[in-house]
């Protein structure tokens, strides 16, 4: 029998991942749940996720928000992917966001390319991609394709000032009934039978009581880790980067409606537009490279003048050994970091409050439903580890950094798909791979890792059928990226604060 009291259901902590979940909470659930979140003004929020993937509209659409509101509100520019500078010698390439190509019959796109290459009839994997040939001329569009209509939709996400869009989402939650308790968390309490959190105190001695508890403490993991004593297992082997220096600048001249990560001697530099500023931060590794050293790095990297002076951020890349424990789910930087470097950060924030609402408990949770969570966030945090460590292994530079990627042993799943790849030009997408086959195949081919073959049925077409058929691709790409509007353009026409008012 279902009890007539309310689910109560506690968020410690604000920020991006506080306000997501509570937006979704009080978007979703009926009344038979009961929503507070408990953060305190005092206490400063990590900013680095400011570049977003497509499904983040999924996530806005499902909240009910007004595309343009959200964008003028948060400042947020057009994402299209992001291009990578550096990562090999003299290299760059864009993983953008959609289709490369377009299947032929039963094969995949990439071996009738790999069948161009070797016959010398293909171009670059990028001039296939609709989102990277609009990309690099700084043009967009939303809805059907002008020109031709067999051209999808064209894919995007966006850049935003995190910080607005935790406001944004604050004011949808209250206004759904979420109540927020200011205040510093000073103790946890549990219940001594179960272990389950029963309530956290505040300063001044007042205690907010609840079922369910989300952590979204941070770094710091108050309810998860600190409290319940589950560990962190650290990926430094495979993602050895362990500090950051962020600094915004003045807004880029250069509007790119997409992400840009430029490798250095020790890490990356990151390059986020946004209406109002441009993101900018240096991602690197202490053992090679010092906090003085890396503010300097970013102030000489950046377009436009440093709004601020650098600020530094500590970190190590992981996950929790579990994620939910007793009463209480880990949810942001509290479950984990897998560094900015392919944009995942706030998705898997949404993941996991889509993973919540599947399995969201009554009164009580069993641990079948704490297990398969568990299952399932592993499962995700692993197969974005691998995309993330190819990145770094699938590099020819010189830097004593870069050659220690090298070396690095790779997991079996990762080293999997880089001989399926390497031996036939084959990509297969796992369970719970975040990433696309063609997301892979722009990073494969991007990164100089060749395919020795493909499938041999790319080789029942003449060479000029495919010549024709690349052609074609080419062209259409081309004439429907020359139809679009320019970015900056769009966003003061449709998504600024002068379009909303």
């Amino acid at each position: 029998m279902q009890s007539e009291q309310p689910i109560r259901i506690v968020i410690a902590g604000g920020g991006t991942a506080g306000w997501m979940a509570a937006a979704a909470f009080a978007r979703f659930l009926g009344p038979r749940f009961r929503v507070a979140l408990v953060e305190s003004e005092e206490i400063g929020t990590v900013g680095v996720g400011e570049a977003t993937i497509p499904q983040i509209r999924l996530f806005n659409a499902g909240l009910g928000i007004d595309e343009d509101a959200f964008m003028a509100a948060t400042q947020a520019s057009f994402k299209l992917g992001i291009e990578f500078v550096g990562w090999t010698k003299g290299g760059r390439y864009m993983h953008a966001f959609g289709d490369v190509g377009r299947a032929n019959g039963l094969l995949a796109f990439q071996h009738s390319w790999l069948r161009g290459m070797a016959e010398g009839v293909a171009r670059p994997l990028g001039a296939y991609s609709l989102n990277n040939v609009a990309a690099l001329t700084n043009r967009v569009q939303r809805g059907p394709a002008r020109t031709a209509k067999l051209l999808p939709e064209m894919p995007y996400a966006f850049h935003f000032d995190a910080g607005l869009y935790a406001r944004f989402l604050r004011g949808l939650a209250e206004s759904g009934g979420v109540e927020r308790v200011e205040g510093r968390i000073v103790a946890v309490a549990r219940d001594g039978e179960s272990g389950d959190v029963t309530a956290l105190t505040l300063e001044g001695e007042r205690e907010v009581e609840g079922d369910l508890f989300l952590d979204c403490t941070g770094f710091r993991a108050l309810l998860i880790g600190e409290t319940l004593g589950v560990g962190f297992e650290a990926w430094s082997d495979l993602l050895p980067c362990d500090r950051a220096m962020a600094v915004p600048s003045a807004r880029a001249r250069d509007f790119t409606p997409y992400t840009r990560a430029t490798a250095h001697g020790a890490g990356w530099q990151w390059r986020i537009p946004l209406q109002h500023r441009t993101g900018n931060g240096l991602v690197y590794a202490s053992a090679h490279l010092s906090d003085d050293e890396a503010a300097a790095r970013l102030l000489a990297g950046l377009d436009e003048p440093a709004l601020a002076d650098p600020r530094p951020l500590r970190f190590a890349a992981g996950k929790r050994r579990g994620f939910w424990k007793h009463n209480v789910i880990a949810l942001g930087l509290a479950s984990g970091f897998l560094e900015p470097l392919e944009s995942t950060s706030i998705h898997m924030i949404q993941s996991a409050i889509e993973r919540i609402l599947d399995l969201l408990p009554g009164c009580h949770a069993s641990q079948t439903q704490r297990d398969e969570y568990d299952r399932q966030a592993h499962l995700e945090y692993d197969r974005v580890r691998d995309f993330l460590a190819l990145h770094y292994w699938a590099n020819d530079r010189d830097e004593p950094f870069w050659a220690e990627r090298r070396a690095a042993a790779l997991p079996a799943g990762l080293c999997h798909k880089i001989a399926l790849w390497r031996d036939a030009g084959r990509i297969v997408r796992g369970e719970a791979d975040l990433f696309s086959e063609v997301a892979w195949l722009q990073v494969l081919a991007g990164q100089g890792i060749a395919a020795a073959g493909y499938h041999p049925l790319a080789d029942a077409p003449p060479r000029e059928h495919i010549a024709e058929y690349l052609g074609l691709i080419e062209l259409l790409n081309a004439r429907e990226a020359g139809q679009m509007a320019d970015h900056a353009a769009y966003v003061a026409q449709h998504c600024s604060g002068e379009a909303a008012a």
